[in-house]
Formats: structure tokens, C-alpha cells, sequence
């Protein structure tokens, strides 16, 4: 599909397009990360790895299937791709990823303080199942998650909102292995959320790697 194509890469190279693109700018646990690539030039990232929470992962699939749980926690193309690119990189991201580990169970978000609904995932058949409360959060300095702030400093008049998000799942394994995730589900499965998107602005241009084979 428009010359593209798509293939495992080093967690490395994902590092200056989740800092510099990502409007998160900061880097998550890593096990899984794939690149698009167009003329032997990457064009984006998709990365997969565990949730920091374990009890996010109980949440979602109870205990004795939290360890197939896994998040889709960047997902980042550059500007100007052409129309469905987005939807084939993260099925193809899926594909591959299904060849390396399976069964599991995928969580992402779309953060509905930005204006985003998830309409990625709602194109690539993923679930939806509700969305998160609000909250807010100690924010620390230097980008790191405020699970990883110093205990020795006192940062509790600095806390910002975190914005409630739409959350979906995907399941990835061999058709029983699937039914019997489903069974575990501990959230509804609910119809798609609708809405105008919004588009956060980039500032700056990942620097752009070729793929030599």
C-alpha cells in the first residue's frame, strides 16, 4: 500500500520522535516497537510495552490474566502521510506483533482533553470500553511520570489535571485464546464515541532515519 511498508526496529530509534513529536514527550516502557518506512526513511513509530500500573492490568483482564496485558503507548507518523497510511501501519504493527508474542491483550488511550476519540483504533477494530476518570497528578520536572518523581522533594503543590481518555482494547491470539480473554473482560464492550478531532501542534521534525538492507 503506497510503497510503504513496515518492520520491527530498535527501541532506540523511536526515542527522538516520542520526545520531540509526541505530545506526551516521554519515553514509556519499550518491549515492542515498529517503524513505517517509505524510500528506506522511516516515517513513523509504533511502540508497545507493559503498563507502569500492574493494577491497571488486573483491572482490565483480573489477575490471573494481567500479565497479557499490554499497552499500544506511542503511536507517532509524520505530518502529511497519505489517506488509510495511519490505519495500515498500526494493523501491520498488530500482524508483526502477533508473530512475536501471543496471546495478549492491548490497551491504548485517546486523551479526550486534546480532542482525540480514537478514531485509529475505531478504524483497525479495536474495543471500546468506556472512558477513564479525571484526575489529577504531581507533575515533576524533566518529563518523568510522577511514579518516578524524588520522594525528597516535596512536589504536591505542583499537580496538573489529567484529562479523562477513551480507552480500547484489542485482543491478539489464536481464536479460544481470544474468547477466553473476552470472558475476562471486566469492562463493557460499548459502542464508539463520535466527535469533531483536534490536532495538537508539532514543533519540531523527527530526524529522519533510512533502513539499509
Amino acid at each position: 500500500m503506497f510503497d510503504y511498508s513496515v518492520m520491527p526496529i530498535k527501541k532506540q530509534d523511536t526515542y527522538d520522535w516520542i520526545l520531540n513529536i509526541h505530545y506526551a514527550k516521554r519515553l514509556p516502557t519499550i518491549c515492542f516497537a515498529f517503524g513505517l518506512f517509505k524510500d528506506k526513511k522511516i516515517k513513523g513509530i509504533s511502540t508497545f510495552g507493559k503498563p507502569a500500573s500492574n493494577s491497571l492490568c488486573i483491572g482490565i483482564l483480573g489477575k490471573e490474566y494481567s500479565s497479557k496485558v499490554y499497552e499500544l503507548n506511542r503511536l507517532v507518523v509524520e505530518e502529511g502521510l497519505e489517506k488509510n497510511v495511519l490505519s495500515y501501519f498500526v494493523s501491520q504493527s498488530l500482524k508483526l506483533l502477533k508473530r512475536l508474542k501471543k496471546p495478549l491483550c492491548l490497551v491504548s488511550y485517546a486523551d479526550s482533553g486534546l480532542g482525540h476519540h480514537g478514531y485509529i483504533y475505531q478504524a483497525t477494530n479495536w474495543i471500546y470500553t468506556g472512558c477513564t476518570k479525571e484526575r489529577t497528578d504531581i507533575q515533576v520536572p524533566e518529563g518523568k511520570h510522577s511514579r518516578h518523581y524524588d520522594k525528597n522533594i516535596d512536589y504536591s503543590l505542583n499537580r496538573k489535571i489529567r484529562t479523562a481518555k477513551f480507552r480500547y482494547v484489542y485482543f491478539i491470539g489464536m481464536k479460544p485464546q481470544i474468547k477466553e480473554m473476552k470472558k475476562e473482560l471486566k469492562y463493557p464492550i460499548i459502542p464508539y464515541p463520535k466527535g469533531d478531532n483536534k490536532r495538537y501542534e508539532i514543533n519540531k521534525k523527527a530526524i529522519i532515519q533510512e533502513v539499509l538492507w
